[in-house]
């Protein structure tokens, strides 16, 4: 969450959780509505935007009449992603480095790489254009799983901002979820949600999902540390190996590493299994088996890990892997495969 994120596994999840509002007494349907801290524009508020865009601009009698093509005088009200690309394609037909931007949007496959557009940061075209623009693309990018780019766009836009305030707070949320950024992602879904009737019904059903899926998750848990390594394995998929990769490595390492010696606590206590009380579901996707290298820690050492007898060793292996799907369990045995080889010199 094409969007390759955890949306297949939110949408097998059992059921959303429902926010049910109830009206008061006397209140009407509008009155709730006000609640809402942002609204969602018509088509003619767009259309009055667009021209205010065009106007000044003065152009040709064949160029105008393509923008005013985009609208179709007898159409029912459209989606509002619909809105934003009729938007884009007037921008495109008035500035050829819009065009350039919306073309690679609409044209490039899911292997394309993100490229720099200078039209995203020239402050002598208009807010109107610079901030629908950047949506565009960070809702490209977000699609294509480049969550980093895409919050570089998505960052700082306002639903009033754009001509589709309920998009630019999805692929914000979606974005903020994959990053593991639980302080900012479900705020924003709050935000989404306050119009909740009003926005697409898959936006609505998502962000449920999202909030269900991420408001449990603590930290150092098994839940944790499974989405650190899908986070990492979504990077290395994407060629982004780099500082970030390594810097999730290591916590991911320190992590398990907290999760091994707690285990062993409570072997020697006797006090049983350690069970995470939020596991890691299978439905979270990861996509393959990693071949488990990484830098050479004292982690194994540290923990008393490589000290352990193999009988021992082996029953903290499957304590440590019992909550998560099969592929993280193997990279983790992988993982202190070679731990247990550098510790003994092999």
């Amino acid at each position: 969450m094409a969007f390759h994120s955890r949306a297949s596994g939110w949408l097998l999840t059992v059921a959303a959780v429902s926010i049910t509002v109830l009206p008061q007494v006397g209140r009407g349907q509008d009155d709730l509505e006000k609640k809402a801290s942002w609204t969602i524009p018509t088509a003619a508020d767009v259309h009055a935007q667009l021209d205010a865009f065009v106007n000044p601009r003065k152009p040709d009698q064949l160029t105008r009449t393509k923008v005013e093509a985009l609208w179709p005088p007898a159409e029912e009200a459209p989606a509002a992603d619909l809105l934003l690309d009729r938007v884009a394609d007037a921008f495109a037909l008035l500035d050829p480095a819009a065009h350039e931007l919306v073309q690679f949007c609409r044209n490039s496959g899911p292997r394309a790489l993100p490229r720099e557009f200078p039209v995203l940061r020239d402050p002598g075209r208009p807010p109107f254009e610079r901030m629908n623009l950047r949506l565009l693309y960070g809702r490209w990018l977000a699609q294509n799983r480049f969550y980093d780019e895409a919050l570089q766009q998505l960052d700082g836009l306002q639903p009033a901002d754009v001509v589709d305030p309920a998009g630019l707070l999805f692929y914000q949320s979606s974005s903020y979820d994959r990053m593991l950024d639980k302080k900012k992602c479900l705020p924003a879904i709050a935000k989404l949600l306050e119009n909740e009737s009003r926005i697409p019904r898959r936006f609505a059903t998502l962000a449920k999902l999202m909030q269900a899926d991420l408001a449990p998750l603590k930290t150092d848990s098994l839940d944790e540390v499974s989405r650190l390594m899908a986070e990492v394995r979504r990077r290395l998929d994407l060629s982004r190996a780099g500082k970030r990769v390594r810097k999730q490595e290591d916590e991911i390492l320190a992590k398990l590493d907290k999760l091994i010696k707690k285990i062993e606590e409570q072997q020697q206590s006797g006090g049983g299994s350690s069970q995470s009380s939020n596991p890691a579901q299978d439905s979270v996707p990861m996509g393959g088996t990693g071949p488990g290298n990484v830098d050479p820690k004292s982690i194994g050492n540290k923990s008393g890990w490589g000290n352990l007898p193999p009988k021992e060793r082996q029953e903290a292996l499957q304590q440590i892997g019992k909550d998560l799907p099969a592929h993280y369990r193997e990279v983790i045995e992988e993982y202190f495969r070679r731990l247990a080889r550098e510790g003994s010199g092999q």
